[in-house]
């Protein structure tokens, strides 16, 4: 076997085997060199050379590029998930009948498809799915993604936070741990705008908590303007501390009327 193919393999075990250990700074550094190590593979994208060891290079190659996207949710680093995908897009694309497919693909492309629906890039995330076969529509990974989006834009926000419980995958907790945030945070601003109070009750059903305790948690976290008494969460104090703000009628209608006649000059 070539001797950097003995040695990237050696390296990627040790890599698995921090990983298998939830050691992340180790697997940082670990693909890191790996990473280096991996330029110096002829048969890699773009090139794609045909060498005797094309078939074992790219199979290493698209394996460490899965693992070091998954470490990027693992350590929560949005950044590295999308350099780390779009240097293994590559295999899944342009690799088709040279190396099997990967079991891996469909999770790894749902969880992209996730990323963007948090990240709120829908144009992005309508072209990643244009670009997958319709056979992929029915895959339990690709399908979650797209029933999770179609929920968002209805604003079927239950939908929204009651998908964790139904997730494909469990690398997808992040994500929408991350969205359901985002979905919470929207539902708590249109609340204290449209109620001076909710009991703990609603507020809860509202919010989507199961317990006084999760909803109190949010609270202190999140909106410590808000006030808990008396059985019900008061939204007044929030209301008080955004003064509105006078509208300067007078100055607009002069600059209307001050546009209106520079457009009949014009004219």
């Amino acid at each position: 076997m070539d001797p950097k193919l003995v040695e990237v393999t050696q390296l990627f075990e040790r890599f698995k085997a921090a990983f298998v250990r939830n050691d992340f700074g180790a697997c940082t550094d670990l693909l890191s060199h790996l990473k280096v190590l991996l330029t110096k593979f002829p048969s890699l994208p773009p090139s794609y050379e045909e060498t005797p060891n094309a078939v074992q290079e790219l199979t290493i190659a698209r394996d460490i590029y899965e693992h070091a996207v998954v470490l990027s949710v693992k350590t929560e680093d949005q950044d590295a998930f999308e350099r780390d995908f779009f240097q293994l897009k590559p295999f899944y694309t342009d690799t088709c009948g040279i190396i099997p497919p990967s079991p891996q693909e469909y999770p790894i492309l749902g969880l992209n498809l996730l990323r963007l629906l948090v990240q709120n890039r829908i144009a992005e995330f309508h072209t990643e799915l244009e670009l997958l076969p319709q056979s992929a529509l029915e895959n339990p990974c690709i399908k979650h993604a797209v029933e999770l989006e179609q929920s968002f834009m209805e604003g079927a926000y239950n939908r929204v936070l009651s998908a964790r419980q139904t997730v494909p995958h469990d690398t997808y907790v992040y994500f929408l741990d991350l969205l359901a945030k985002t979905v919470r945070d929207e539902i708590a601003g249109c609340s204290e705008k449209a109620y001076d109070y909710l009991s703990i009750n609603n507020a809860k059903k509202i919010l989507m908590f199961s317990t006084d305790q999760e909803l109190s948690e949010y609270i202190t976290e999140e909106h410590p303007e808000w006030e808990i008494k008396n059985g019900c969460v008061f939204f007044q104090k929030a209301k008080e501390s955004q003064p509105c703000k006078e509208i300067p009628a007078l100055q607009l209608i002069n600059q209307t009327l001050s546009y209106a006649r520079e457009l009949e000059r014009i004219v």
